[in-house]
């Protein structure tokens, strides 16, 4: 294949439809907009109306609520950390911070932190720094002779959440 072969799948682009070019073309005229009215006239948006009945989006019950601060974070299982261990990702017995988590691929994004959530088996000892973490995920790295300590940033989240409380 060449450049000058390449080409688009038959029926990929289509030419745009010009109305008002006369009754020949089908859309003359009025240009398929019908007669008179709001809106057979440009610059009208009336998305949701229904004609003066009350509109489905008003209709329905609107029920909870988005903290828009709220944190997100990464979520990695403790069966995620014995594959990239089997995978020769993680170190055994090494000290992992969520930097380390980043560059074994477990996570994508930090975001707001990683937290650790005990689905899976882990069979190695680990020393795991982390944002969070579940009392399963907790036990489940113990058992396996290591431990689990929130980051700094966590626990200064941690601390000034306990100051606002009392």
């Amino acid at each position: 294949m060449k450049l000058n072969e390449l080409r688009d799948n038959p029926g990929a682009r289509q030419d745009r439809v010009r109305v008002g070019r006369g009754i020949g073309s089908g859309l003359g005229k009025t240009a398929g907009r019908g007669q008179k009215g709001q809106t057979s006239r440009s610059g009208v948006a009336i998305k949701g109306f229904e004609g003066g009945q009350m509109p489905l989006h008003m209709r329905l019950p609107k029920r909870g609520f988005n903290k828009p601060n709220r944190l997100q974070f990464a979520e990695v299982n403790v069966g995620a950390l014995q594959r990239a261990i089997d995978a020769g990702k993680l170190t055994p017995g090494a000290a992992v911070d969520e930097a380390a988590l980043v560059a074994a691929g477990l996570v994508n994004q930090l975001r707001d932190g990683v937290r650790l959530l005990g689905k899976g088996e882990l069979k190695t000892s680990l020393t795991l720094t982390v944002s969070g973490f579940t009392s399963g995920a907790r036990s489940a790295v113990e058992a396996a002779g290591g431990s689990v300590a929130l980051s700094e940033k966590a626990a200064k989240r941690a601390a000034s959440r306990e100051t606002a409380e009392d």
